[in-house]
């Protein structure tokens, strides 16, 4: 069985850390950490991205509207996929709204996965430094 000793504590705790057997069940925690913490870590950034797309959806909303007070007739190319196409001011509307509700359904999900991912990380945290005290280093 291996052992569980920090390189990271000072040469004093290191002397006061006593060294603890590392069970099967102890591996598998630490591995499932490892797992959630590089889930988390990919859920943050897809977070970050969505948050961005909310944002610019937020300011093209706003543009439109002020398009809409100066030409309610107005053509505006719209992309969808790789192709542009010239809509009217309203059908953009309904569209641009359309991927608003979308993004922000998506980030609520996101930060939901993120949440629970958190929780079960906090449980991982709370028996393996029972276990294993300070010579164990899951703080991220």
């Amino acid at each position: 069985m291996a052992t569980i000793k920090s390189r990271m504590l000072s040469k004093e705790d290191e002397a006061a850390t006593e060294e603890v057997e590392v069970r099967r069940e102890d591996q598998e925690k630490i591995n499932k950490f490892s797992r959630l913490h590089q889930r988390e870590f990919a859920l943050e950034e897809s977070l970050k991205q969505k948050q961005k797309d909310k944002e610019d959806l937020e300011e093209i909303v706003t543009e439109l509207e002020e398009l809409e007070l100066m030409d309610e007739d107005a053509r505006i190319p719209y992309k969808i996929g790789d192709s542009f196409f010239t809509l009217t001011l309203p059908e953009v509307q309904e569209l641009v709204e359309g991927s608003k509700t979308r993004i922000e359904i998506d980030v609520e999900k996101v930060e939901g996965m993120l949440n629970g991912l958190r929780e079960e990380m906090s449980e991982l945290k709370v028996a393996l430094y029972g276990r294993f005290g300070r010579s164990i280093n899951l703080e991220t």
